[in-house]
């Protein structure tokens, strides 16, 4: 993997950023953002990065006009795409994550631009094209949040148990032993709420179901070949039954939310969520940068 002075390097200009953005974001030929098609589509010689589309479909009045950026996250942007590039590059290699704060001192910007680089590139992480996992996949369920004991007295809840009730936020995520993990902000976490989830990211044929002992997941067996670790009784794996991939997953994302950010509202962790996602499933991807390129 590239060093961020070889990114720097490899992208001296706007030109080359664009070019690279260009070939990622339309590797079959530029494509119009509105109609999908490239037939109608040509090059305007006297700006450069600008296309039009002829179809009539598209027309309003005169013909669509479009440049590299329309419908990507750096659409409007006042910032050039070379920092971008060195933000985005430097959300990638940081294990546990990046805050807005070191991103401000790093680009030189005030912290709500920083926020909002940050936030939009972490929109455009997120997978649009997920499959449901197979093989051997791990389900589990965490809470994001401060705990009870380090609030003030006055802001601590006296409901739950340390769950969603008491302030925290519900998380449940799924992962392939092979590597590829999606997870999801919950509203609770029932046995309907999880058995959604599940069905919708987990294809039925799937090898195994591993999960801990909670009651959740109880009426998975009827639907996927499903096996259990005991965590109430020590037990944590059992062969090829355990939870260990995602757990690790769930430490690193705290790490990162705690050691960075401090502290992520409900509103905007999906966003972090998306980042965390991407960096492990695509961690051993040769051109993860590009492929971020091509989402955003």
């Amino acid at each position: 993997m590239m060093t961020l002075k070889q990114l720097l390097l490899t992208f001296p200009t706007e030109d080359t950023c664009r070019a690279f953005l260009q070939a990622r974001r339309w590797p079959k030929g530029v494509t119009c953002p509105r109609c999908g098609k490239k037939e109608t589509v040509y090059a305007l010689a006297n700006k450069a990065w600008h296309w039009e589309c002829s179809n009539p479909k598209c027309r309003s009045g005169n013909a669509y006009r479009f440049s590299v950026l329309v419908g990507t996250v750096f659409e409007n942007t006042k910032y050039p795409l070379r920092t971008w590039f060195e933000v985005l590059y430097t959300m990638l290699n940081s294990k546990k994550g990046v805050s807005s704060k070191q991103i401000e001192r790093q680009i030189g910007s005030s912290y709500p631009t920083a926020l909002y680089m940050t936030h939009r590139l972490r929109a455009g992480m997120q997978d649009s094209e997920f499959r449901q996992l197979m093989g051997v996949a791990e389900v589990d369920e965490t809470y994001i949040g401060g705990e009870e004991q380090n609030k003030h007295k006055k802001d601590r809840s006296h409901s739950g148990t340390g769950g969603i009730g008491s302030g925290r936020t519900g998380v449940i995520g799924a992962i392939s032993r092979k590597g590829n993990i999606v997870c999801r902000v919950i509203e609770d976490v029932s046995t309907d709420t999880v058995e959604a989830f599940i069905k919708e990211t987990i294809n039925d044929e799937v090898t195994l179901v591993a999960t801990d002992e909670y009651a959740g997941y109880q009426r998975l067996h009827k639907a996927y070949p499903r096996d259990t670790v005991r965590h109430a009784q020590g037990e944590y794996v059992r062969g090829s039954v355990h939870t260990e991939n995602l757990d690790s997953f769930w430490a690193l994302l705290k790490r990162g939310i705690i050691g960075n950010c401090h502290s992520v509202s409900r509103k905007y962790l999906p966003l972090y969520l998306n980042q965390f996602a991407f960096r492990h499933s695509n961690r051993n991807y040769g051109d993860a940068f590009g492929l971020a390129i091509a989402g955003c």
